[in-house]
């Protein structure tokens, strides 16, 4: 048993919603075990308030949150990442910063809740099914035996996570 704890980025590009709630349920589920961070490629600035709210109704810690620039984690000093989840397909196609220590990436793109047009309770199911997508990924991740798995099995493995319900890579497959 290894008492490393593992820095993980969720990247997305507003980060205002998706990759918010990826980090809060991250360190809520892996206390201990992970450290989560989130960044965006064209951050919004701020977070979505649908996003706030949805974590608050799941009991997560929903204050300290920011919208910032991925290349915060990329400078001099920046916590060095042992994996990066990219959650939107906008942000997994483009070209990101060269990363310290070449951490373990995958794409687990869930539908942007915050793209959502209609009525309050129309967006907040949306942030509601998004956020039950990511803490399902997020629960398969935490089950994973990191200390133990070589390297390529566990590329594999983070592949499928991001293929669960809800991916839009498979969306786009059977589209």
């Amino acid at each position: 048993m290894t008492d490393q704890i593992y820095n993980v980025l969720f990247l997305c590009t507003g980060n205002s919603a998706r990759s918010i709630l990826g980090e809060s349920i991250l360190n809520h589920e892996g206390k201990g075990r992970f450290r989560a961070y989130s960044a965006g490629s064209h951050p919004k600035g701020e977070v979505n308030p649908h996003a706030i709210k949805e974590l608050e109704a799941l009991g997560y810690p929903s204050t300290g949150f920011s919208s910032k620039n991925w290349d915060v984690f990329a400078e001099p000093g920046a916590p060095q990442m042992d994996f990066i989840f990219t959650v939107c397909d906008s942000a997994a196609g483009e070209a990101c910063p060269v990363w310290l220590g070449y951490p373990m990436t995958a794409h687990w793109g869930v539908e942007d809740p915050a793209a959502v047009v209609g009525t309050d309770i129309e967006v907040q199911r949306a942030f509601a099914q998004a956020a039950r997508f990511l803490k399902n990924r997020i629960g398969a991740f935490l089950s994973l035996p990191l200390s133990s798995i070589d390297k390529l099995a566990l590329e594999q493995k983070l592949k499928q996570i991001g293929q669960m319900e809800g991916s839009t890579s498979s969306q786009e497959k059977s589209a």
